[in-house]
């Protein structure tokens, strides 16, 4: 069987797809994975054949943004439905045909983002699999996106689909527990869920020098939240590790106490193998990850799906929120105390633990993967034109 992956944006809708692609690889199948220019090296350093879906961009040169704007929630949703269900998926959409008629595909597997590409695989006939990139949902809701996913279905000849209810393909998996999510944005009743990567033991709680892990992802690396976090915590009896993504140097934030260590990368783990408390910006990724190894998080939503993250986790009593615009180092250092010494948001973190580890690996969607693609067509599908497959 020959399975395309494939991913619109960055590495947080890339990796989810990770497990499931070792996992195809593992089995005997031929993967290869569809992603922009620029993640074209991030893609084979992984260890898939990849295709580039436009052609990479010149680094930025301007200078990271300082200070985040306060959260705007209509202008994460005007974002979305621009850039992902408009400009991107048209251009997804083409790019994914063109690849898919060369390269054949028996079945194609999307973040749930990538709009494109679901476009692409109902034309040709190829069964699609979304996999959920967004936690807690609520960013990439019909009424959001429905007006440029109409458009793009009429542009290529698609039945209306008022409803989007063909948008998710044959099959949804979810790499994470029901209740991270948010049930005002339920999934399908016949979603796969599943835990999002390998099982991670239970650790004891560290009660000497615990271990913080301050991220704030690979984007938006904002100077001054990580010099008021660094502000309020670096005399704090804990050891501190920062991440403060490519853009920054961790030299310019002067000289630190030894408990201190900034890097620019980190993989992440390494650090959740060990640590007792993330201090994060709410992306999917990042959540998820702590949460399968048991942590509670402090966090500072600054846009895309992260408000909506991060209220669940503040339903479900493992974090505490801050204001990213507003907070100050007193504040962080007082939320990292009453994180570290009040009990309930680590048994709540562990409990979400427990209902992950609870939960089918990710190689045990393979089957469901499979079972799409009849057997006579698990070898080769033959791709006749931009509208149609026949056996070859």
């Amino acid at each position: 069987m020959r399975v395309l992956f494939t991913f619109i944006g960055g590495s947080g809708h890339f990796r989810p797809l990770i497990p499931f692609a070792r996992a195809a690889l593992a089995a005997g199948h031929t993967v290869a994975v569809a992603g922009s220019g620029n993640r074209y090296d991030e893609i084979t350093a992984a260890g898939f054949t990849a295709f580039r879906t436009s052609e990479p961009k010149p680094p930025s040169t301007d200078e990271p943004a300082q200070t985040p704007e306060p959260v705007d929630l209509a202008r994460e949703e005007r974002v979305l439905r621009d850039n992902f269900a408009g400009r991107g998926a048209r251009r997804h959409a083409a790019a994914i045909r063109e690849i898919a008629l060369e390269w054949q595909p028996d079945v194609i597997v999307r973040d749930e983002i990538d709009f494109g590409s679901a476009i692409a695989a109902e034309k040709l006939g190829i069964p699609c699999v979304s996999v959920i990139v967004l936690l807690a949902g609520g960013l990439a809701r019909n009424e959001v996106i429905r007006e440029p996913i109409s458009a793009l279905r009429a542009e290529n000849g698609l039945v209306p689909d008022p409803d989007l209810t063909r948008l998710p393909g044959q099959l949804v998996i979810m790499p994470a527990p029901p209740s991270v999510r948010d049930p005002r944005y339920p999934l399908p009743k016949d979603t796969f869920w599943c835990a999002p990567d390998d099982h991670a033991p239970r650790r004891a709680h560290t009660a000497d020098q615990p271990l913080v892990y301050l991220t704030l992802g690979t984007l938006d690396t904002y100077r001054s939240v990580f010099e008021r976090l660094l502000a309020g915590l670096r005399d704090l009896p804990v050891r501190l590790v920062v991440t403060v993504g490519r853009r920054l140097d961790p030299a310019s934030f002067g000289a630190q106490p030894e408990q201190v260590r900034i890097e620019q990368f980190v993989p992440q783990n390494e650090i959740f193998a060990e640590a007792d408390l993330v201090i994060a910006h709410g992306g999917s990724g990042t959540l998820i990850g702590s949460l399968a190894h048991g942590i509670p998080s402090v966090l500072l939503p600054m846009g895309a799906d992260q408000p909506y993250n991060t209220r669940r986790c503040v339903e479900l009593g493992t974090a505490l929120e801050l204001d990213p615009v507003t907070f100050t180092p007193e504040g962080a250092a007082r939320a990292v105390t009453t994180m570290l010494h009040e009990d309930s948001y680590r048994r709540a973190a562990q409990r979400i633990q427990d209902e992950i580890n609870a939960l089918p690996e990710p190689a045990q969607a393979l089957g469901l993967i499979e079972a799409l693609v009849p057997a006579h067509r698990r070898s080769s599908v033959q791709c006749s034109a931009f509208g149609g497959a026949s056996d070859g």
